[in-house]
């Protein structure tokens, strides 16, 4: 019995030891630490689109790739569209996270509940995720569903 005793002290021993190891090594999972905003670009490009990536009868796909804005990294595309010329009064957004890294940023958003077989104008833009609108905008395009 004693010799039992004995070797459960050691187990359990060499046990608690092994944890304090791994305790020591493996710390909790820590939240990554949030950057302040970069500064933002006084004046952003356009360099490539919009364009239509791709459209069906109920949604489409509309891409642009601009200078990157800088500012928030949450970032937002945003549509601004219609079926009358000049009247774009419906929006569509699309979350995107900016890589402060590159000097291009390439957004992309979905239009969805479109209309069969109907023209639709828009424009294209982006903002941070605080809603402060950047210095983008295309001039009003048009596409039509299928």
């Amino acid at each position: 019995m004693r010799r039992f005793v004995l070797t459960l002290f050691l187990a359990l021993a060499v046990d608690a030891f092994c944890l304090s190891i791994c305790a020591a090594q493996f710390k909790p999972h820590q939240a990554a630490q949030l950057l302040p905003p970069t500064k933002r670009s006084h004046h952003v490009r356009i360099l490539d689109g919009p364009k239509i990536e791709r459209v069906q009868s109920d949604w489409a796909i509309i891409r642009w790739t601009t200078t990157n804005p800088g500012g928030a990294d949450e970032h937002f595309s945003v549509t601004h569209y219609g079926t009358e010329p000049n009247q774009l009064n419906l929006q569509a957004k699309s979350h995107i996270r900016l890589n402060r890294e590159h000097p291009t940023t390439e957004f992309r958003v979905m239009i969805t509940g479109l209309k069969p077989n109907t023209t639709y104008y828009y424009t294209i833009g982006s903002m941070g995720g605080d809603g402060t609108v950047d210095d983008v905008k295309s001039s009003e395009r048009q596409f039509r569903t299928q």
